[in-house]
């Protein structure tokens, strides 16, 4: 079996150019000053001291030169490490004065353009119970026991940072099962809580988590676990493309009340995006974000790690769906399926129940942001 995937991740390597990627030519970081940013008045910054903290815990755990080794942006980590040490021993009161003088601006452009899309996101809300009966019937699995991850570079660190998803039929390593085989088969994994809604846990699939208000009132987070491997694809551009929503009326509010008032059509087009996403039971104080810790509401943005290492300082400048602006120091701590880009960020408006879908699922704006590098630390120790 090892020995049929090994053949199988050489030959996939062999077709997808498995040199190291390297940066893009047309990506750029422009260097500038705080004092040329007119909107760092705009944020008293004090909300993204704990979030800050928290991703520098992540990256002590880390070992490597850079906070990411394929990243566009290459950060050095003991320079990292030090600003955030100095963090510690600052008051939250001082955390805005410390950032100005521990850290200097660049603007990301790309084929020298500084503008891009940003969208937002939430956690969703769902009526959850660890027993199925006939009001909770609908399952929300957790990850599949035949479920296998393999990361070329592990095998080879010549090869792309890629990561496949599959399972092993008769020694070769196959793609995962689609959502629609999942959905009308089953799946080899167990069901971490039953759902009343299907509607409810496809959105909490799109968002990656949920709270699941239980029977009793309790409360209990339901946070990613993993994914089938299969491409993303948005209910909203499936249902635009077959009329049956208007454009004025893709906002996923609207999306998610269409999916509920058209049962017999929903799983169809629901079961179109084959990407399918596991979970588990969280006892976190926020959702787990890909950087492996609880994202902070208004100030964690998932963004394209292709680009943009997991635990990045982050100037950005955009608005909400209001047209209101939206300036404020933010943390990379998670990615999407659909967050590919070198200028390309979502925005964790929090949790809530529609009225934070409805500000969240709005949110499609032109904006741009820059990436803050500690300044170097010469070590004096020596001397």
């Amino acid at each position: 079996m090892i020995r049929a995937l090994f053949s199988f991740i050489c030959l996939l390597a062999f077709l997808t150019s498995c040199s190291k990627e390297k940066v893009p030519a047309e990506f750029e970081l422009q260097q500038t000053s705080f004092e040329q940013i007119s909107t760092i008045s705009d944020d008293d910054m004090l909300g993204t001291y704990n979030a800050f903290l928290r991703s520098c815990e992540k990256i002590a755990r880390k070992q490597g030169e850079y906070l990411s080794d394929h990243s566009a942006v290459q950060i050095n980590r003991d320079d990292y490490l030090k600003v955030c040490s100095l963090a510690r021993e600052v008051m939250p009161s001082k955390f805005k004065e410390f950032i100005l003088d521990n850290f200097t601006p660049y603007l990301v452009t790309y084929h020298g353009e500084e503008q891009g899309k940003f969208t937002a996101y939430y956690e969703a809300q769902l009526n959850g119970s660890p027993v199925r009966d006939n009001t909770y019937k609908y399952p929300i699995y957790g990850r599949p026991y035949d479920l296998v991850e393999v990361n070329l570079h592990d095998f080879d660190p010549s090869l792309p940072a890629r990561k496949l998803v599959g399972m092993v039929e008769d020694g070769r390593l196959k793609p995962y099962l689609t959502r629609a085989e999942i959905t009308q088969k089953g799946v080899n994994a167990p069901v971490v809580m039953w759902a009343d809604d299907e509607v409810d846990v496809y959105i909490m699939q799109i968002q990656g988590s949920a709270v699941a208000i239980q029977p009793d009132g309790s409360k209990v987070r339901i946070a990613y676990a993993g994914n089938n491997g299969h491409p993303f694809k948005g209910i909203g551009s499936i249902l635009l493309g077959k009329g049956l929503l208007n454009p004025s009326q893709a906002s996923m509010g609207n999306i998610k009340k269409w999916l509920k008032e058209n049962p017999g059509l929903a799983k169809a087009n629901m079961d179109e995006n084959q990407r399918f996403i596991f979970h588990k039971l969280g006892n976190s104080e926020g959702p787990t974000g890909a950087q492996g810790v609880p994202l902070t509401a208004g100030r964690s943005l998932a963004v394209d790690t292709d680009y943009i290492p997991l635990g990045t300082l982050l100037w950005l400048e955009t608005t909400r769906y209001d047209g209101s602006p939206l300036n404020r120091l933010v943390v990379a701590q998670d990615i999407g399926g659909a967050i590919k880009g070198a200028i390309r960020g979502d925005y964790f408006y929090g949790s809530g129940g529609d009225d934070i879908l409805e500000a969240a699922g709005k949110m499609n704006s032109q904006g741009r942001y820059f990436v803050l590098i500690p300044k170097h630390y010469e070590d004096n120790s020596d001397e």
